[in-house]
């Protein structure tokens, strides 16, 4: 009997009695929530780390609270600012490697080293290199876990709840930015490390716990481990994961005939995959996000609005963090595409008006003064457009188009390219904004958002309630039939 109920017959009774043992089942949904909850942890411990600068850079130039024997120049700032991005540049491909060998659970888990390195040098920093070193290694681990997290929360959920789970990335680093954006101007140099070190330590033991993907043991052919996981995973018994189990391993079968090489990526599928997730984490980065978060407390002093720059970075760290708790809510119910669509009209209006306020400025308008609200209003509306869609979405996306055996070469590349463009960003947005003038640096963030909208809408697929079988066939213009389908 029990080789009958465990395995897979597709015209059998055994087949029908897991079929009718998976309906009766509910299972636990809310284990999906928690345990990709917890392995964003480390996804909200980067976001303390990204926003970072924007309080200590203010502490960085007053002797009075910086551990260095200096002031840190213009330059030096920026270095700080974008040196993050360059470490998360080679991260991706370090995360790839980590998700395939090791696994997707101690991929996330060896994230920590790295973040952890980061914050012993920015602790005991007595020089700018020692930031600089610091900042690098941090952007490893961002790398590493921008390519693994998407990929193990895309993995761990069912085919109705795997929008949502995916949108946690843009949730959870909003938390880390609010706490550093909350914190920071109100602590030393030093306890700003200290409370990321235990962010980081808390992520580690919390997530020791938790199970690895079943796709991963699958991929190395145990069988036993992939069920003993979805059994965790969905609050099931062993027979009412078995259908569920059979259908993964035959997707994983069918993706692992063959050993993926860059090549595989000219496929019409992937090749297609590959663009939109380019495509996607473009628009996302040359929005202009990584601008304003690194140096939001800039854009307010720059302004000149009567808010303290400190209380308006709080406040826009808690609409980020609003906003963000949106879209798990609504993706699964909406669908990727109208989110996006939204998403890249509020943040076109979001950039146009701030464009507008710092012309006003620039030409000595006396009604820029009498409008001193527009920087904050502006940024409201931006930061809740984008962590409704460009924020999270890219990511979920690109953890649902790309299969199995392509996701090891494919997500560390797109991940490296969204961190390419943001190490750009990054660096050159003060030059070119005192080059050309801010005004004109945040319209043309504006117009790559118009673009963003008619990329969605022409060429964007929609994943909702697909499965990963049908979303491939989906790419190569196949059509799945009713057996084929979640």
């Amino acid at each position: 009997m029990a080789d009958r109920t465990y395995s897979y017959d597709p015209v059998g009774a055994a087949t029908a009695l897991n079929q009718q043992t998976h309906r009766m089942e509910q299972g636990q949904l809310w284990r999906q929530y928690v345990i990709a909850g917890i392995a964003n942890i480390a996804i909200a411990s980067t976001g303390y780390c990204m926003g970072w600068t924007s309080p200590v850079n203010i502490k960085l130039k007053d002797l009075s609270q910086s551990p260095l024997p200096e002031k840190v120049t213009d330059d030096q700032e920026a270095w700080i600012g974008s040196l993050l991005t360059v470490g998360a540049i080679f991260g991706p491909f370090i995360g790839g490697i980590a998700a395939s060998k090791i696994g997707r659970k101690w991929g996330l888990i060896s994230s920590a080293i790295p973040l952890f390195i980061g914050w012993i040098l920015m602790a005991a920093a007595t020089s700018v290199g020692m930031i600089y070193a610091g900042r690098i290694f941090w952007g490893l681990a961002v790398g590493m876990l921008f390519t693994i997290s998407p990929m193990y929360c895309a993995e761990i959920a069912t085919d109705e709840v795997r929008g949502a789970l995916g949108s946690f990335l843009q949730l959870f680093i909003t938390v880390g930015f609010l706490l550093v954006y909350s914190a920071g101007p109100y602590v030393s140099y030093s306890a700003i490390a200290y409370i990321g070190v235990a962010f980081t330590a808390v992520f580690v033991v919390a997530f020791f716990f938790m199970p690895e993907s079943p796709i991963y043991y699958l991929t190395k052919n145990d069988r036993e481990a992939a069920a003993s996981c979805l059994m965790k995973i969905r609050g099931r018994s062993r027979a009412g994961v078995e259908a569920e189990l059979e259908k993964m391993a035959v997707e994983v079968t069918a993706s692992m005939q063959k050993t993926a090489t860059i090549r595989d990526l000219g496929e019409k599928g992937n090749f297609k995959a590959m663009y939109i997730s380019c495509a996607l984490v473009f628009f996302q980065q040359f929005c202009g996000i990584n601008a304003v978060l690194f140096y939001m407390t800039n854009i307010f002093t720059a302004a000149g609005s009567t808010l303290d720059a400190s209380v308006a970075t709080i406040i826009i760290g808690a609409v980020q963090l609003g906003a963000s708790c949106i879209t798990p809510f609504v993706v699964d119910r909406l669908g990727r595409r109208l989110l996006l669509l939204f998403s890249a009209c509020g943040t076109a209006i979001g950039l146009g008006l701030l464009g507008m306020f710092f012309l006003l400025q620039a030409n000595g308008n006396p009604i820029a003064a009498k409008i001193g609200f527009v920087p904050l209003l502006s940024l409201v509306l931006f930061m809740v457009t984008y962590c409704v869609g460009l924020g999270p979405l890219p990511w979920a996306v690109m953890g649902e188009l790309f299969p199995i055996e392509v996701k090891a070469i494919a997500a560390p590349i797109a991940t490296a390219f969204c961190w390419i463009l943001s190490f750009l960003v990054t660096r050159f947005f003060n030059p070119v904004a005192t080059a050309i003038g801010m005004h004109m640096a945040f319209w043309i963030f504006g117009v790559c958002c118009v673009g963003a909208f008619f990329f969605t809408m022409l060429l964007v697929p929609e994943t909702k309630g697909k499965s990963f079988q049908e979303i491939q066939d989906m790419l190569r213009g196949k059509t799945s039939s009713k057996s084929e389908k979640a």
